[in-house]
């Protein structure tokens, strides 16, 4: 009797389809969006290690991408580190109706899921095993009532375990936007991420790098605090494209420590929210 496949081709010698080009397929892991939704495009945040601003660039996307005029969710997948209610002052626990489980809405409309709004107590810890989070992650997508939407953002965690593996695999995830900072080590780890986006064989949008540079408020010099920038060579080894540069400011800090995203005024990912419209341009079909 055939061994089953654990879809592990470095630990296999069978020789089937499943091993031609080393990409997974991910429509045999593709689970089946909650029946009384529409989510148009799914874009992915992620990094290769935590602590690089991934929670902003999702956040500051959702929030441009809603002033543009479109439908917008955020499904936090971080489901250990969960921050983005904090940041859209969403403190509420989650309700169901007849249709699913119901995200909180924003000040501005946004439509937010997150495990924190689940647990006893916003600091009470998540302390599962892999597969139970992964399956949390599916859940938001299954059992969600997104009703309709045109963009939704995952807020990815870190790395390239479990639960990225688990987003890639179960949600149609149009494309990734990869978040870097300057230091040579987070370069060397940012390749690790991209490569498992091409593995899985998801676009990748483009780079952004935070943490840039702080500017001087009197003479406005960029100084470079983490060392000169190797976002560029990430980009050109990989064709890839770096969407924008954000520096460290004080007024980012502020406005997310206090839940006010939707509040921030800066064109730090304003072109990163133009492309992004640009690539994926809805129509009657969407």
């Amino acid at each position: 009797m055939a061994e089953e496949c654990t879809h592990d081709c470095s630990t296999c010698e069978a020789n089937c389809a499943s091993r031609e080009g080393q990409k997974v397929n991910l429509e045999d892991f593709r689970e089946k969006l909650n029946e009384n939704s529409k989510v148009r495009k799914v874009i992915g945040v992620i990094s290769g290690k935590g602590g690089v601003g991934k929670s902003f660039v999702t956040s500051y996307l959702a929030t441009l991408m809603n002033r543009k005029g479109y439908k917008v969710g955020v499904l936090d997948a971080d489901i250990t580190g969960p921050s983005i209610p904090a940041a859209f002052n969403i403190h509420e626990k989650a309700m169901g109706n007849e249709f699913g489980i119901v995200p909180a809405k924003t000040a501005k409309g946004t439509s937010i899921i997150s495990i924190n709004m689940m647990l006893k107590t916003e600091d009470s810890p998540v302390i599962w095993r892999g597969p139970v989070i992964a399956g949390v992650v599916k859940q938001f997508w299954t059992d969600v009532f997104w009703d309709d939407i045109d963009f939704l953002f995952v807020d990815m965690p870190p790395g390239t375990g479990d639960v990225p593996l688990t987003v890639f695999q179960s949600i149609p995830v149009d494309g990734v936007v990869v978040v870097t900072s300057p230091q040579t080590l987070v370069s060397t780890i940012v390749s690790k991420a991209v490569n498992m986006a091409n593995e899985m064989n998801v676009p990748i949008i483009g780079l952004v790098e935070n943490y840039s540079y702080v500017e001087c408020p009197t003479c406005k010099e960029k100084i470079n605090v983490f060392g000169d920038s190797h976002v560029e060579e990430v980009a050109k080894k990989f064709g890839l494209t770096v969407l924008a540069h954000i520096p460290m400011t004080p007024v980012i800090a502020e406005k997310l420590d206090n839940g006010a995203v939707e509040e921030l005024e800066g064109n730090w990912l304003d072109e990163t929210a133009d492309f992004i419209e640009s690539q994926y341009v809805l129509n009657d079909e969407d």
